[in-house]
């Protein structure tokens, strides 16, 4: 008997369109002749399940299902493919977990420090991880330029501590261009993170759950055409992503080496896509994504196809591995 898959896309964030999009991907490429994929759409405004036709039913959010032709739809497993709040923060699987709902997220927990910029470098620093420098601000404090740029140095990376996409990120040169740049990353976040330039190249290294096994992909580099790898140069076309990234094997083995320990140390399961700077051969972590791009052209798909492993069967893992 088919079972019944949620496809959760949206969420209330800046990124609900580019989560839409990857959400919209995944359900084009699960095995229909395998489940019974329903799209649905986590807004602000309203829960929605969407048929082939785009008709849109109510969830019910007692139990998270909706009445299609008389009969009521209750879900086996859900694809998590909400990039930011509610989805990538641990909010919403906490409410999955409640209501025993299986999904294809790591436990809420693990979600909601990995989406906390400043929380999980404190948790992996302790475990000898190399990161940058970094100070912390939430809105209303009072900030000390002269003494954060003692600290961090110029340029630096001002960013929020919540959201993703490079929404809200800022290189900030001078000293004249931090407080333009701290008023950018408070419009999505009322927590700031400011770290210290990382000179070197950037590399991307997805670390997922196949066959029962924790797996590392094939890196990719990143090559940015402006400052650094912002929105521009991650959705339009505005880099080079190199899979596999141009590099040493005996740095290759470093970063997957330090890629994996990340991922145990933060007791992670299904998708990452972990971010490093490498400095003087050493790689420098600054953030996990735990619900990473999954369009065709996003990073972690085209690494999973250097891996030999199409979308259906990346889909498909992450759902067995979900409901086993």
């Amino acid at each position: 008997m088919k079972k019944n898959i949620a496809i959760v896309m949206g969420g209330y964030s800046s990124e609900v369109n580019i989560s839409l999009t990857s959400g919209n991907v995944v359900y084009n490429h699960l095995d229909k002749e395998k489940y019974n994929s329903f799209r649905v759409h986590i807004l602000k405004e309203k829960w929605v399940a969407l048929d082939a036709s785009d008709t849109e039913y109510p969830i019910d959010k007692n139990d998270f299902s909706f009445i299609l032709n008389g009969n009521c739809v209750a879900f086996d497993c859900v694809f998590n493919a909400i990039h930011g709040a509610p989805g990538e923060n641990g909010m919403l699987l906490a409410y999955f977990n409640l209501i025993n709902l299986k999904h294809t997220s790591a436990p809420f927990y693990q979600m909601a420090l990995t989406f906390n910029k400043r929380d999980t470098l404190s948790v992996v620093k302790e475990y000898g991880i190399k990161t940058a420098v970094s100070v912390y601000l939430n809105k209303g404090d009072v900030v000390d330029l002269d003494k954060i740029i003692a600290k961090v140095g110029l340029p630096c990376f001002v960013k929020p501590n919540n959201a993703g996409s490079s929404y809200g990120i800022s290189k900030a040169h001078t000293k004249a261009e931090m407080l333009p740049a701290l008023e950018k990353a408070y419009k999505e976040d009322a927590e700031i993170l400011i770290e210290s330039f990382l000179d070197g190249p950037e590399v991307s290294v997805g670390v997922i759950q196949y066959k029962g096994a924790i797996k590392v992909l094939p890196i990719t580099e990143i090559v940015s055409e402006n400052d650094f790898f912002d929105y521009e140069a991650k959705y339009e076309g505005k880099s080079q992503e190199i899979t596999p990234a141009r590099i040493s094997e005996e740095i290759k083995i470093k970063v997957e080496e330090v890629a994996k320990k990340v991922y145990s140390i933060l007791n992670m399961s299904g998708f990452s896509r972990s971010e490093f700077i490498l400095v003087d051969n050493e790689p420098h972590f600054l953030e996990m994504n735990t619900v990473p791009g999954l369009t065709e052209n996003s990073i972690l798909p085209q690494q999973a196809q250097a891996a030999g492993i199409s979308l259906k069967e990346l889909f498909d893992n992450a759902i067995e591995s979900a409901l086993n």
